[in-house]
Protein backbone atom coordinates (compact mmCIF):
# COMPACT_ATOMS: atom_id res chain seq x y z
CA UNK A 1 0.00 0.00 0.00
CA UNK A 2 3.12 2.22 0.62
CA UNK A 3 3.98 1.86 -2.80
CA UNK A 4 1.76 4.47 -4.53
CA UNK A 5 -0.79 7.30 -3.59
CA UNK A 6 -4.11 6.84 -1.77
CA UNK A 7 -5.26 8.61 -5.24
CA UNK A 8 -3.42 6.16 -7.28
CA UNK A 9 -5.30 3.05 -5.64
CA UNK A 10 -8.80 5.04 -5.29
CA UNK A 11 -7.98 5.19 -9.15
CA UNK A 12 -6.79 1.76 -9.61
CA UNK A 13 -9.66 0.01 -7.64
CA UNK A 14 -12.02 1.65 -9.53
CA UNK A 15 -10.93 0.63 -12.97
CA UNK A 16 -11.45 -2.66 -11.77
CA UNK A 17 -15.07 -1.84 -10.19
CA UNK A 18 -14.11 -2.56 -6.94
CA UNK A 19 -15.88 -0.45 -4.77
CA UNK A 20 -14.27 1.92 -2.27
CA UNK A 21 -13.51 5.06 -0.82
CA UNK A 22 -10.97 7.71 1.09
CA UNK A 23 -10.66 7.54 4.80
CA UNK A 24 -10.03 11.18 5.01
CA UNK A 25 -8.77 12.61 8.38
CA UNK A 26 -10.86 15.40 9.85
CA UNK A 27 -9.46 18.78 7.74
CA UNK A 28 -10.01 16.83 4.48
CA UNK A 29 -13.74 15.85 5.48
CA UNK A 30 -14.29 19.33 6.20
CA UNK A 31 -12.71 20.98 3.03
CA UNK A 32 -14.10 18.32 0.79
CA UNK A 33 -16.42 20.68 -1.39
CA UNK A 34 -19.53 18.29 -1.06
CA UNK A 35 -19.62 18.79 2.93
CA UNK A 36 -19.13 22.65 2.00
CA UNK A 37 -22.15 22.76 -0.41
CA UNK A 38 -24.18 20.62 2.18
CA UNK A 39 -23.92 23.33 4.64
CA UNK A 40 -22.66 20.40 6.88
CA UNK A 41 -20.51 22.41 9.49
CA UNK A 42 -22.35 25.02 11.35
CA UNK A 43 -21.15 27.42 14.27
CA UNK A 44 -22.52 27.65 17.51
CA UNK A 45 -22.05 30.06 20.58
CA UNK A 46 -20.79 27.87 23.67
CA UNK A 47 -20.63 29.93 27.34
CA UNK A 48 -17.21 28.81 27.96
CA UNK A 49 -15.82 27.91 24.30
CA UNK A 50 -16.61 30.27 22.65
CA UNK A 51 -17.62 29.85 18.68
CA UNK A 52 -17.70 25.87 18.26
CA UNK A 53 -18.10 24.13 14.58
CA UNK A 54 -20.56 21.52 15.05
CA UNK A 55 -21.80 18.78 12.64
CA UNK A 56 -24.63 19.62 10.96
CA UNK A 57 -28.08 17.65 10.53
CA UNK A 58 -27.81 15.55 7.28
CA UNK A 59 -31.07 15.77 6.52
CA UNK A 60 -32.25 19.26 4.78
CA UNK A 61 -36.19 19.73 4.55
CA UNK A 62 -37.02 22.71 2.50
CA UNK A 63 -40.48 23.73 4.96
CA UNK A 64 -39.15 21.78 8.36
CA UNK A 65 -35.34 22.77 8.21
CA UNK A 66 -33.38 21.30 11.22
CA UNK A 67 -31.91 23.88 13.11
CA UNK A 68 -29.11 23.14 16.43
CA UNK A 69 -31.09 24.65 19.50
CA UNK A 70 -28.30 24.47 21.43
CA UNK A 71 -24.39 24.36 22.66
CA UNK A 72 -23.27 21.08 23.49
CA UNK A 73 -23.73 21.14 27.39
CA UNK A 74 -21.61 21.46 30.33
CA UNK A 75 -20.53 18.82 32.54
CA UNK A 76 -23.69 18.26 34.52
CA UNK A 77 -25.68 20.94 33.09
CA UNK A 78 -29.37 19.45 32.86
CA UNK A 79 -29.13 17.03 35.20
CA UNK A 80 -31.50 18.27 37.45
CA UNK A 81 -33.62 19.29 34.51
CA UNK A 82 -33.51 15.23 33.44
CA UNK A 83 -33.98 13.88 36.81
CA UNK A 84 -36.90 16.16 37.77
CA UNK A 85 -38.62 15.83 34.44
CA UNK A 86 -37.98 12.29 32.78
CA UNK A 87 -37.53 10.53 36.20
CA UNK A 88 -39.78 12.08 38.03
CA UNK A 89 -37.44 12.76 41.40
CA UNK A 90 -38.42 15.59 43.37
CA UNK A 91 -35.67 18.51 44.57
CA UNK A 92 -35.10 17.29 48.06
CA UNK A 93 -33.73 13.93 46.44
CA UNK A 94 -31.88 15.91 43.86
CA UNK A 95 -30.28 16.97 46.36
CA UNK A 96 -29.75 14.39 48.43
CA UNK A 97 -28.37 13.10 45.35
CA UNK A 98 -25.62 15.75 45.36
CA UNK A 99 -24.77 15.50 48.72
CA UNK A 100 -23.76 11.39 48.41
CA UNK A 101 -21.67 12.30 45.48
CA UNK A 102 -23.84 10.38 43.51
CA UNK A 103 -24.93 13.23 41.13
Amino acid sequence: MLEKTSGEWLQQLDHLKIPCGPINTLDKVFADPQVKEREMVVEVPHPTAGMVKLVASPMKFSRTPCQIQRHPPLLGEHTAEVLCTLLGYTQEEIDALRQEGVV
